[in-house]
């Protein structure tokens, strides 16, 4: 990989464990702070789990999946590193699956701070955004090649 793609995945990763740091330095767990009322808030919650706290406690298996996927995920951008989108996508999956697993790695738990006021969806962290927006863009990248 070239040197500025891999600067961008860890200025990406810094992002997001900067978030979550301030997150963890300013919020007392549970404590939540409107950023757009009604629209979003920031409360700090340590998730053990994946979305909606599903598979509780089970740490060791997810930082397994996160390595594996990390490596499939370098092989990929190895195999399509000419095709833009998936670059995009893959890096941004990279990214996402690294921050946190350092999570999980050094803490136990995520950390999840962004909350959606207005609908019932899980809090999630800027690393859970990277992996949706690296989906999406995989997802499209896939549906125009057919």
């Amino acid at each position: 990989m070239p040197v500025l793609y891999f600067l961008a995945v860890i200025l990406l990763i810094g992002i997001d464990q900067f978030v979550k740091y301030w997150v963890v330095a300013h919020l007392a767990l549970g404590q939540s702070l409107s950023v757009v009322g009604g629209l979003l808030s920031i409360t700090r919650i340590n998730n053990t789990g994946a979305a909606w706290s599903i598979f509780s406690g089970h740490q060791f298996i997810f930082v397994i999946i996160a390595l594996v996927a990390t490596v499939l995920i370098i092989y990929f951008l190895n195999q399509y590193w000419q095709n833009i989108p998936y670059r995009i996508g893959l890096g941004l999956l990279l990214a996402g699956t690294l921050g946190n697993v350092i999570d999980r790695i050094f803490y136990s738990h995520v950390v999840d701070m962004f909350q959606l006021d207005f609908i019932n969806f899980p809090i999630f962290n800027c690393a859970d955004m990277y992996l949706t927006f690296g989906i999406i863009i995989l997802a499209i990248a896939i549906i125009r090649e057919k």
